[in-house]
């Protein structure tokens, strides 16, 4: 199956002495970094719209670095007032402490996965002979930085197993860098290759190169900035300069195309999937490579539908796709039919409606089709000509991943977690269709005492909006109750249940968590997702609205206890909404968001969001964008909740100019006596690999932050002394 990169304690004593300043004592002792209002004026289709903190676009003059480093010695200085915050350290820092294992894949033979013993910044990619004998490390990140932000990014081995390319990021950046390691010795060959983004990488059958998509060097100054474009495709011959790899294909008229390359498991064709900025639609091509000189094949190009490779019997290739299906099916094509001829289409898995198609692996010629319903995991095998053979057995309402491998392995693996259970991965028998656990890791908390439901939302236009909600036995649902609000809702993403050592802390201190299923998301199709795009993105934050209202109406929490979350587009759900309607929540938190709506096309990767945003080009797209754009409608003399944004000061996916100018406006116009904080992580990035000890010194914050803003901070404490769990 291809594997694609495309389509995301010694805790407080039992005696304690409590006392903490009130929220608003400390808010009003807040004396925020003086940020200069400049004249700016940009003009948007007649429209004049004024930008004074144009300046905090640049992260590296000395002004801006100036007013980060005031503004992260604010933030510190009100959290180190939070006596609850060391007990919040120490138990999150327990709870993320057990063993972590991804699912294994096979190649050659041997087995490859990641594992993390704990509290490890990276994990550590391990080998291990399928006959059982011990794994052995085959590279730990952790030696690649002193303070732990290089990750591996991507790997790809070799059908034969003696060579493994891999792809390491530094601080936080999309940016990459490749290299080939001889897997027998573990030593690194000379191969080094630059400036790659967003790929994949994919071995020939004969194990003497890989193919992988780049971009030309960017200059310096363009490095945060949308000019990153031409995504090229090039094959690598090992042991080769990178200046001597053979491009395969390009297109210099389609500048926002992507390209994802993959080598079919016979080794005869390299698919290339073609997507255009962040579309959830896309092209199909390949490259005939039993034949030299062959050209590139442009098989589906109308771009109407989603169109993803999953295996081929000769030149039959095997799709799952929405092409007249929302919800997702999966067909068999004849490669050499012209794509017009859809009759040639043969429905291997026909689409059943209200039950979306999220992944289909291929391994030892069996489908396994994971499918979403009601916005959880379920696992349904077949074999190649669409004969069911059987529901796989699951252990609850969670999230599965996996089933990677070839046509004649006779296992595969797949992981299954929930809001209450950490990762487990199963190994499974392909012919008998039994599955074993393979790894599940030891823990310190009893997943039964924590209890998840499923509850309806109805939103301003009667749409049913799906809300999973999750506490610990004990905790009761009332209007005194904190609650955790999580929400993201674009770019056809779906979010299933999956488990945090965040929200479990987040429960053990007595708060409930609830995850919001909106449009815009893929759980429900692609209707469910195009109504929440572009002139529709209002959909998403009434979804999110409407969810607060019902959780407080049904008393599960009030207004005053309830704090909303979300990163990245979630980031922008929560910056849209509480400028929308502050007074429904205590309490926000939006992270890495999108909150320059008017400019958010202007930097790296931001281009390729107006499939989903529309374009501040378009006018009635503008219009739009201006009603929900988070800097452009906070209002002076408001009162705001308290507000804790978090970003990254090399995040090059978001950049922290959007965090940067939200903070300092949001901080100019709070009427009331609630804090805006912003925290500001060096070396960090958009969130992808960022070391362990950086993510619970933020979380510990951020939890540290609500608690005390929510006014909950006695609570939590006893919640987390030892002798009340």
């Amino acid at each position: 199956m291809k594997m694609s990169c495309i389509n995301r304690f010694c805790l407080l004593a039992l005696s304690i002495s409590f006392f903490s300043t009130s929220s608003a004592a400390m808010a009003e002792s807040i004396k925020y970094p003086d940020a200069q209002r400049i004249e700016h004026v940009d003009t948007y289709h007649g429209s004049k719209i004024q930008d004074p903190y144009r300046w905090l676009e640049d992260p590296h003059s000395d002004k801006t670095k100036a007013w980060i480093e005031e503004e992260n010695k604010v933030t510190q200085e009100y959290l180190k007032k939070i006596p609850v915050r060391d007990a919040i350290k120490s138990r999150l820092t327990e709870l993320w402490n057990f063993e972590k294992m991804q699912a294994p894949y096979e190649r050659g033979g041997k087995l490859f996965y990641r594992k993390n013993s704990g509290l490890q910044n990276q994990d550590i990619l391990y080998v291990q002979d399928k006959d059982g004998s011990e794994p052995r490390v085959l590279l730990d990140p952790n030696k690649l930085s002193t303070d732990g932000t290089a990750f591996l990014a991507g790997t790809a081995v070799s059908d034969d197993a003696k060579y493994i390319a891999y792809g390491i990021s530094k601080s936080g950046s999309d940016w990459q860098e490749w290299f080939v390691k001889d897997i027998a010795t573990g030593e690194d060959t000379k191969d080094r290759l630059e400036w790659i983004k967003f790929s994949s990488a994919s071995w020939t059958k004969d194990g003497q190169g890989f193919y992988y998509c780049r971009y030309l060097k960017p200059k310096e100054e363009d490095k945060y900035l949308a000019k990153n474009l031409n995504h090229e495709v090039y094959y690598h011959k090992l042991g080769d300069e990178q200046s001597k790899d053979v491009l395969i294909y390009k297109r210099t008229d389609q500048p926002e195309w992507f390209f994802d390359p993959y080598v079919t498991n016979d080794g005869k064709y390299l698919i290339l999937t073609v997507v255009k900025g962040s579309e959830a639609t896309n092209r199909l091509f390949y490259k005939d490579l039993s034949k030299p000189d062959s050209k590139v094949v442009e098989l589906l190009t109308k771009n109407d539908a989603k169109y993803e490779f999953v295996d081929n019997e000769d030149k039959n290739f095997i799709l799952k796709t929405t092409c007249d299906a929302p919800f997702g099916k999966v067909v068999s094509m004849d490669s050499t039919r012209s794509e017009n001829d859809k009759a040639s289409f043969k429905e291997l898995v026909p689409e059943t409606k209200n039950v979306t198609v999220i992944g289909v692996g291929s391994v030892g010629k069996h489908l396994f089709v994971v499918s979403l319903k009601d916005a959880f995991s379920q696992v349904s095998e077949y074999d190649f000509s669409g004969k069911k053979l059987r529901d796989l057995d699951l252990p609850g309402m969670g999230a599965i991943t996996g089933f990677w491998g070839d046509q004649d392995d006779k296992v595969t693996y797949f992981r299954y977690s929930s809001f209450n259970t950490p990762l487990i991965v199963y190994k499974l028998d392909i012919t008998s269709g039994e599955s074993s656990v393979f790894f599940e890791p030891k823990l310190k908390f009893l997943p039964k005492d924590f209890i998840t439901i499923q509850a309806m939302a109805t939103s301003k236009d009667g749409t049913k909006v799906p809300l999973f909600i999750t506490r610990k036995s004990g905790t009761k649902f009332e209007k005194t109750t904190p609650c955790y609000l999580y929400g993201y809702g674009g770019f056809d993403v779906s979010m299933e249940p999956s488990f945090s050592p965040t929200t479990l802390t987040w429960m053990e201190m007595g708060g409930i968590y609830v995850q919001a299923i909106l449009r815009g998301g893929g759980e429900f199709g692609r209707a469910w997702h195009e109504a929440g795009t572009k002139l529709q993105k209002q959909n998403v934050f009434d979804d999110f609205q409407a969810s607060a209202q019902w959780l407080i109406e049904n008393d599960y929490t009030s207004a005053s206890k309830l704090a909303i979350a979300g990163g990245s587009n979630g980031g922008l759900l929560v910056g849209a909404c509480i400028t929308q309607k502050p007074e429904l929540y205590g309490a926000a938190c939006p992270a890495v968001g999108v909150m320059d709506m008017l400019r958010f096309n202007k930097f790296t990767e931001g281009w390729a969001w107006v499939s989903d945003y529309g374009s501040p080009e378009n006018a009635d797209e503008f219009k739009a964008l201006q009603a929900y754009s988070p800097l452009h409608n906070i209002k002076n003399d408001t009162k705001y909740p308290a507000t804790f944004i978090t970003t990254g000061d090399t995040d090059d996916r978001v950049v922290p100019a959007h965090s940067f100018k939200f903070a300092a406006q949001l901080q100019k116009s709070q009427a009331g006596d609630k804090p805006v904080l912003i925290r500001i992580e060096t070396k960090a990035g958009h969130g992808a690999g960022k070391p362990t000890d950086k993510q619970i010194a933020e979380i510990t914050d951020k939890l540290a932050f609500l608690a005390h803003e929510l006014n909950f901070e006695e609570q939590a404490t006893k919640e987390l002394t030892p002798h009340s769990r």
